[in-house]
């Protein structure tokens, strides 16, 4: 028994923050119906890198769902796809705003068919507002949000942050909303919709951006690793090019900082008094532990502060991080299976319930690979399954054989 096992999804969306939106319902045990044209399929599928023609990234963020490959341009499939959402709890949606109205599958008439939906729309800026028609991808998000203003080293240009956070938080709060949303249609009976964007996910993480600005118009600039007002929070040297990453910011982990670094002088120096005055002199402060730090390696020092109950960690490349011992302890990946790929190896979710734990099934499905069992779970005949078939409304995957699947390499 998993959280939502009792609830249905029903997906419309390409990429990333629709998808990984459903993808969290997935794992909490919804039952994620992906609706996909039968020419393609959801575009993130054309991504590389491929196992056996199969997008290994599309295979991650769509794992536990099922692919259901349907025409949308046609009045049998728009037909096809309200008989799936008068059946759903949510509905996921990330089409550029008012394709979906267009479709006559906006919020508005499926509400009408269906008043206990949940419908969650993901998009570049929102369903209203000046730049709702615009294109929006995750970079524009990092962009207009401040985000890249302050990311990258001290001094220098702001950059990208490494992977599409704005994408990824967009879908953690649709889930999240359609979660809270639940909640609130067992008091009212009713569904709602919900907007979640990726500018605004960009924007709801400036925390301490936000508290400087408006305390007293300070505008942050790219601080490296640096925190934004505490010290030492940052990524220091070590010996060879290893470096670690510290938070000792209470006097008791900077003075046990300070001791097993052998920098005890810096405890009776007035500028290094408190976390603020540190960070004032933050320059000063980590050139002089630097000094030390990079005469050991970055395994010496976090073993000694670890010891002495330091906040560290290594920093680690993500070869090491897919490895990691704690990571394996905890058992946070898992492999799952795929008709063409094999065993593909999962991510697991960050949430782990005492009771009721999260899905670990399937790799994300071949494009329709479940279009005739879904529609026969509908009431669709067989003989009318097979006529829309071979009018090519709908499409069903061609599943490769059990001797196929035996050639498919193990942990893709």
């Amino acid at each position: 028994m998993h959280p939502l096992s009792n609830i249905r999804v029903v997906e419309i969306a390409n990429f990333l923050a629709g998808p990984f939106c459903s993808m969290q319902l997935a794992d909490l045990g919804a039952d994620v119906i992906k609706v996909e044209p039968p020419n393609g399929g959801d575009k993130e599928r054309a991504s590389a890198p491929f196992i056996n023609g199969e997008g290994s990234g599309f295979m991650r963020f769509n794992r536990n769902k099922r692919s259901v490959a349907i025409d949308l341009k046609t009045e049998e499939g728009i037909e096809t796809t309200c008989k799936l959402i008068d059946e759903a709890d949510i509905l996921v949606q990330n089409l550029r705003p008012g394709s979906m109205n267009r479709l006559g599958l906006g919020y508005e008439a499926m509400h009408a068919r269906n008043p206990e939906l949940i419908y969650i729309s993901a998009s570049g800026w929102g369903q209203s507002g000046p730049l709702a028609l615009h294109p929006g991808l995750d970079i524009m998000a990092q962009a207009r949000s401040g985000m890249i203003s302050v990311t990258g080293p001290e001094g220098g240009e702001g950059v990208k942050v490494g992977f599409p956070v704005c994408d990824l938080v967009c879908g953690i709060y649709g889930a999240l909303g359609a979660v809270a949303a639940l909640q609130a249609r067992n008091e009212t009976g009713l569904g709602q919709h919900i907007d979640v964007n990726l500018f605004e996910s960009g924007m709801s993480l400036a925390v301490w951006e936000a508290a400087r600005y408006f305390a007293n118009g300070d505008v942050p600039v790219p601080q490296g690793t640096a925190h934004a007002i505490s010290a030492p929070y940052q990524v220091l040297k070590a010996a060879g090019s290893s470096s670690f990453a510290v938070g000792a910011v209470t006097p008791s982990a900077f003075e046990a900082l300070c001791t097993v670094t052998g920098t005890t002088e810096l405890l009776d120096d007035e500028r290094y008094v408190d976390k603020n005055t540190r960070r004032a002199h933050r320059n000063e402060l980590v050139a002089a532990l630097e000094a030390a730090t990079t005469t050991k390696p970055a395994s010496h020092w976090v073993a000694e502060l670890e010891k002495a109950g330091v906040p560290c960690a290594p920093v680690q490349s993500y070869d090491q991080s897919f490895n990691d011992e704690h990571l394996l302890a905890r058992e946070f990946f898992w492999d799952s299976e795929h008709p063409a790929a094999g065993r593909v190896r999962q991510m697991g979710s960050a949430m782990s319930f005492s009771e009721t734990p999260t899905r670990r099934d399937s790799a994300g499905p071949m494009l329709g690979e479940h279009t005739r069992s879904v529609l026969s779970d509908l009431g669709y005949a067989p003989d009318r399954i097979d006529m829309l078939l071979e009018s090519e409304v709908i499409a069903q995957a061609e599943v490769p054989t059990a001797q196929e699947q035996e050639a498919v390499p193990a942990h893709a």
